[in-house]
């Protein structure tokens, strides 16, 4: 399997290295390594001295699903594993997937555990980040459960069901995954094989209040797809729920014109 490995990053020039030292170290090697810059102003674009094997992009600060798109388009391969620059691998993460999708072909997109660190200590990670295989649609509507450093997925996923949504800031990894497993079943290898380090002050995770703000524009999108009923039922209780939350956020801080919107759409969806 030849797989190549996206990394989008932003002004992380330290943990970058970091990051690329784990791929390096992959017990399975990548085929090809994209570090694409979004827009960096410190020393990122150095990173090839260090790295001579990585193709290096740079755009225009586009956000992060602009990033990973053009990875995508760069890359050669038929597989594609994403990291961010703040996370890292254990050394037989790639080994394992390749292990996994050869013994079940007919799955075209696999995620591993994770570890969390914060300020230097693991801490446990919350129950709604509880990690599941298969048919996993409906465990994925509440929350992000699969980190995009955790994935490897065929392209054909992606000429199927599209890229990372780049008008979405935030949740564009939960947006894509909800596409995808609402039609694909999805493997899970249960090894905490990546490492999600936390606390940074630019983590696009932090940095927005109200993420379902975000998260219903995805679960919106799904609406105009050809699902099966049950699927649009589920989705649509999903909805009244978040918009319920948002309306009684808005009622709190006295949000006049986002009274009436989450009012109107709690209505719209309402089974």
């Amino acid at each position: 399997m030849d797989i190549t490995v996206v990394i989008p990053t932003y002004n992380r020039f330290e943990v970058l290295q970091r990051a690329l030292k784990s791929v390096m170290a992959q017990t399975y090697q990548t085929k090809e390594i994209i570090v694409v810059d979004d827009g960096s102003t410190d020393n990122t674009s150095q990173i090839t001295n260090l790295f001579p094997n990585v193709q290096y992009y740079y755009q225009k600060n586009s956000g992060v699903s602009s990033a990973r798109n053009l990875g995508i388009e760069k890359s050669t391969c038929k597989w594609i594993a994403f990291l961010d620059s703040d996370d890292e691998w254990m050394e037989n993460k790639l080994a394992l997937h390749v292990e996994f999708h050869k013994a079940n072909s007919n799955i075209l997109m696999s995620y591993t555990d994770e570890k969390w660190i914060r300020d230097s200590k693991e801490v446990k990670i919350p129950k709604k980040f509880h990690k599941f295989g298969g048919d996993i649609f409906d465990k994925c509507l509440s929350h992000c459960i699969i980190a995009p450093s955790a994935t490897l997925l065929h392209v054909v996923l992606l000429k199927e069901l599209g890229d990372f949504d780049e008008s979405l800031e935030v949740c564009e990894d939960y947006d894509l995954w909800l596409r995808i497993t609402c039609k694909h079943k999805i493997g899970f290898i249960n090894k905490k094989l990546i490492t999600k380090y936390g606390g940074d002050e630019d983590q696009l995770s932090t940095k927005h209040w109200g993420m379902d703000r975000f998260r219903v524009k995805a679960l919106e999108k799904l609406m105009d797809l050809e699902l099966p009923i049950e699927t649009k039922t589920i989705v649509k209780k999903t909805l009244v729920k978040k918009y319920e939350l948002l309306f009684k956020g808005a009622l709190k801080y006295d949000k006049i014109s986002e009274i009436k919107e989450y009012k109107n759409k709690i209505e719209r969806y309402q089974i």
